[in-house]
């Protein structure tokens, strides 16, 4: 007889390490405590996981570390709610259920040979890293990299070591912003896509790839049109409420397409089929 396993049965992992990112975000490396499981398990850019703190309950986050880079595995947690709470109170060497992958993935084999525009706010560049972290380890497949990035101030920009390397790249173009004038602040002032417009990017041969707070989304997509992007060539994530993360219990169903089964990653010329309510 097969053994086929529970998909709503979580595996157990230990948080190795914490990283503060902002006041409100923390990221949180995990290995899996069964050694073949973590030998095993492969993912793709732009996949996600529920993670549990036991007896509290589960919530979706990205894996926004790339599966090239298989040590462990990142989600970036900002506390806004009771589960996000729960995490946020973990310590080194804690455990946790990890239920992942789960959903679709960045297609970055479409986007070989293509030069690539990153635009993101906020928490927003954790999808983006992935997929970022994925094309630097394979950077001959790639054409242009440019990563537009910015947050309501400099201590609310994520992963700022990784900023800094990427500074650091010839071959990347980093271009980061905050909403207001700040003390020490000597890069771009204005909301991302503002700078979005006054960079004014070519859309030739060019996949934009967005993700931040839905108004920011609004906006850069306004933006990418008046810029002559297609809609093909737009990928963006939704964020929708998910329970099951297996297009079972109906939370985060549009129409008939299910964000956990079907996303989180479309492209625009996709979303244009779905109901308005998105």
């Amino acid at each position: 007889m097969t053994n086929i396993k529970n998909p709503y049965l979580p595996d157990i992992a230990t948080v190795t390490r914490i990283i503060d990112e902002t006041p409100t975000i923390k990221s949180y490396q995990v290995i899996f405590n069964d050694q073949e499981t973590m030998k095993n398990f492969s993912f793709q850019p732009g996949q996600v996981g529920q993670l549990s703190v036991f007896g509290v309950g589960e919530a979706t986050f990205v894996i926004n570390s790339p599966p090239t880079r298989m040590e462990y595995l990142q989600f970036s947690v900002m506390k806004v709610g009771e589960v996000t709470k729960a995490i946020h109170e973990l310590s080194v060497g804690d455990q946790i259920g990890v239920r992942a992958p789960l959903g679709n993935w960045f297609p970055y084999e479409e986007m070989k040979g293509k030069k690539i525009l990153f635009i993101g706010g906020g928490i927003g560049l954790a999808p983006l890293r992935t997929l970022i972290l994925y094309m630097l380890d394979n950077r001959p497949d790639y054409g242009d990299i440019t990563i537009i990035y910015g947050a309501r101030t400099p201590i609310d920009l994520c992963y700022k070591d990784d900023l800094k390397e990427w500074e650091s790249h010839s071959d990347v173009e980093l271009i980061l912003t905050v909403d207001t004038e700040f003390p020490g602040w000597d890069k771009r002032v204005g909301f991302v896509p503002t700078v979005l417009n006054e960079v004014a990017p070519s859309p030739e041969n060019t996949i934009a790839i967005t993700c931040g707070p839905p108004i920011m989304i609004k906006y850069v997509l306004q933006g990418l049109a008046r810029l002559n992007f297609k809609d093909d060539r737009i990928i963006t994530t939704l964020e929708k409420r998910m329970k099951c993360g297996i297009g079972l219990c109906g939370r985060c169903n549009i129409g008939s397409m299910y964000v956990c089964k079907d996303g989180p990653v479309f492209s625009l010329a996709q979303l244009r089929e779905y109901p308005s309510e998105i």
